[in-house]
């Protein structure tokens, strides 16, 4: 029985160690199943980083191919910046040749269309009031009373501004259509049609035919002032831009001289002469007219207004007297390119547009520097003004003559300091002597019953301050707002600048003679505290634009307020130029996609930049827009 105890004792032990070593197994088998699933989960993950380690890699090797192209695209612009500066060293390098002169000569004689007729009217002031008065009373009988008869005279120096007004406000639509030198044919029409009625106003014996005849001149004038700043600033090279813009103001400055000397009393300033006084309006019309056809139209109108490359490289060879016009037809391509989504601007999109705002209220600014000055206070109506101060009537329009002298005189020492002082140094030096002989004026007004000789202190100080007018605000507003526009808002801008330049002509034509009886010797306080103003703009917001290009010019606005430093705008000008050339070898599909990244990171950079200067507290809040994307690899591009 013992043994059958042991037996199965043994068997039961047996079972026991059986019974372990089956938990023993199972719990090995389940481990080696979680062992083969992490070294499973190990393999994938081992995987997954040799196939991170490939994409790293293949990163590092698209990285160093960008960076060898970002290199390689650098030596590019360097190249294409230098190539720039090449040309623009040749633009510099241009200088005046015989038929360029001859083209200024013929385009400016519309500029001395529209001085001879601003001073015309003035010496024979009594004259025609004689002439309105006979007639009136021939016509009715009876006598006009003397205030009607100045009324209708003022009539007739501002209705000449009213027609400028318009002919200003059509001239941007009369260069787009007709072109520059078109414009010019066809406006010679109006000037020939004006002149001849006022030269039958007499013989007509109606004095309305007077007021017709100075509107229509007026229209005339007010194209001239629009198209012939804007022919002669397109057609000069880049050195010789301000001198050749300032024979603008040399021909106004001629005209007001010769109807000047013409109006004494020796010559036509009489009550049988002054119809042909007026009616020699017509010799700058007929003149123009024979000279002008000759002349080739604006090469930078035929590249980029018309897209006639080859007219616009014969209209160079013409004028430059050269087979080398490479450098002008790539700056106009380059300035082509800047002004792509502009180039068929109206006058609506002008206004609105942010990035050119900023040069259309300087523009309009320095027209009404140019207007509310008080000049043509002086022009119009200076024998009165100097009969006034004491002088006889014989003297005063002697010295209306000096005034013409002087401004002639002026012009001609400007031209050479345009391009050498800068546009804005004189423009601040002229409004700053006009400033101080203003004053002058006044106080001579106020002290000359006291002391005799204060009637020449008057005539001084009102020649001195022509004598700055001539300086700065003579002949920089017609110049600086063809210059702050490239080709594509140019006509509309300068057709809003002489808009407003003829719309404050026609104030102060037609209200100096109420304002003169309203303050008597404080006559010209009002333009003193203008001048202070313009003075102060001027200093505050005028670029200079001496020696830039229409590009570096545009670069100003679109880097900032425009006061940036000349190498700034140059350094900016430059890249633009690069960044245009390198724009011509990019696919259309590129460039949209460029456009659209650029946008957006503007818009992100100004977001983010915003959330951070309002949280920090720091920064100006400013939103300015990044660097541009660089353009993708031109291995094969050549300067």
């Amino acid at each position: 029985m013992s043994m059958n105890l042991s037996a199965k004792l043994d068997e039961l032990q047996r079972g026991d160690r059986h019974l372990e070593t089956t938990v023993a197994l199972c719990e090995i088998r389940t481990q080696l199943q979680e062992l083969t699933k992490s070294v499973e989960s190990c393999q994938s993950e081992v995987s997954e980083v040799k196939r991170d380690m490939v994409a790293i890699k293949h990163e590092l090797d698209t990285v160093q191919q960008v960076k060898e192209e970002i290199e390689e695209l650098r030596e590019y612009v360097d190249r294409l910046e230098e190539h720039t500066h090449r040309r623009k060293l040749r633009l510099l390098e241009q200088g005046l040749t015989f038929f360029l002169t001859y083209a200024i000569l013929a385009a400016v004689l519309g500029m001395l269309q529209f001085g001879y007729n601003t001073g015309v009217i003035n010496a024979p002031q009594n004259n025609i009031e004689y002439f309105i008065k006979s007639t009136y009373r021939s016509r009715y009988g009876e006598e006009l009373p003397d205030e009607a008869v100045r009324g209708l005279y003022s009539i007739a120096v501002s209705i000449f501004a009213i027609g400028g007004m318009l002919g200003g406000f059509g001239g941007g639509m009369v260069a787009n259509k007709f072109g520059r030198k078109g414009g010019l044919l066809l406006n010679n029409v109006l000037g020939v049609t004006g002149a001849c009625l006022m030269w039958c106003t007499k013989a007509s014996n109606y004095y309305e035919i007077l007021l017709l005849g100075r509107f229509i001149i007026g229209v005339n004038c007010g194209l001239n002032t629009s198209l012939v700043p804007m022919y002669i600033s397109e057609i000069a090279p880049l050195n010789l831009r301000g001198g050749l813009g300032t024979v603008n103001q040399l021909a106004v400055t001629v005209g007001l001289l010769i109807s000047q000397v013409l109006g004494i009393e020796q010559i036509l300033g009489t009550n049988d002469g002054w119809p042909l006084l007026l009616g020699l309006a017509v010799c700058p019309a007929l003149l123009q007219l024979i000279l002008l056809p000759i002349c080739p139209e604006s090469p930078r109108y035929l590249l980029i207004t018309k897209q006639w490359e080859e007219e616009a490289r014969k209209a160079l060879r013409r004028l430059r007297a050269s087979n080398h016009v490479e450098e002008d037809i790539e700056e106009m391509r380059a300035e082509e390119r800047a002004q792509q989504t502009e180039s068929s601007i109206s006058m609506m999109e002008l206004i609105c547009s942010p990035t050119l705002r900023a040069p259309l209220i300087i523009g309009v600014v320095m027209q009404l520097s140019q207007q509310l000055s008080g000049i043509n206070a002086v022009f119009y109506y200076s024998t009165n003004l100097f009969s006034n101060s004491g002088l006889t009537e014989e003297s005063a329009k002697f010295a209306t003559i000096g005034i013409g002298s002087i401004m002639v005189c002026m012009t001609l020492v400007t031209i050479p300091l345009m391009d050498r002082t800068g546009r804005r140094t004189l423009h601040l030096y002229g409004l700053g002597g006009m400033f101080i002989f203003s004053i002058f004026i006044t106080i001579s007004f106020l002290i000359k019953e006291m002391i005799d000789w204060m009637s020449y202190l008057s005539v001084v100080s009102t020649l001195s301050f022509v004598v700055f007018f001539a300086v700065g605000p003579g002949s920089i507003p017609w110049m600086i707002t063809a210059e702050l526009f490239s080709q594509g808002p140019r006509p509309a801008a300068m057709s809003i600048a002489v808009l407003v330049n003829w719309m404050a002509n026609f104030l102060v034509g037609i209200g100096f003679p109420s304002m003169n009886d309203l303050l008597d010797n404080y006559t010209f306080l009002p333009f003193s505290f203008f001048l202070a103003i313009f003075w102060i703009f001027t200093y505050k917001k005028v670029p200079e634009t001496k020696n830039k290009t229409f590009e570096e010019i545009l670069a100003l606005f679109k880097h900032g307020n425009g006061r940036m430093s000349f190498r700034d705008s140059q350094l900016y000008g430059s890249m633009l130029n690069c960044v245009n050339a390198l724009e011509s070898h990019i696919p259309v599909n590129e460039q949209a996609g460029l456009v659209i990244a650029e946008e957006k990171i503007e818009r992100d950079s100004c977001e983010s930049g915003s959330e951070t200067s309002s949280r920090t507290g720091t920064g100006d809040g400013i939103c300015r827009p990044p660097p541009p994307l660089p353009p993708p690899r031109f291995p094969n591009s050549a300067v």
